[in-house]
């Protein structure tokens, strides 16, 4: 059986590169923050949980 876990992996990747041409902006600045400052904070908090779910899934 093929064990998709480490997919999980590839989702940092693409938000911190793959999306990095669409959300390169200064507009919108939410609360004065640039764009691009909030798109890698969020990226950097969800790398965390995508690392957790492959390490979850290869423990089955």
């Amino acid at each position: 059986m093929k064990r998709p876990q480490p997919l999980w992996l590839a989702v940092p990747f693409v938000l911190f590169v793959g999306a990095l041409p669409f959300v390169n902006r200064v507009e919108p600045a939410p609360g004065g923050v640039p764009f691009l400052l909030l798109w890698f904070t969020g990226s950097t908090l969800v790398t965390p949980l995508a690392v957790w779910l492959t390490w979850r899934g290869d423990h089955r």
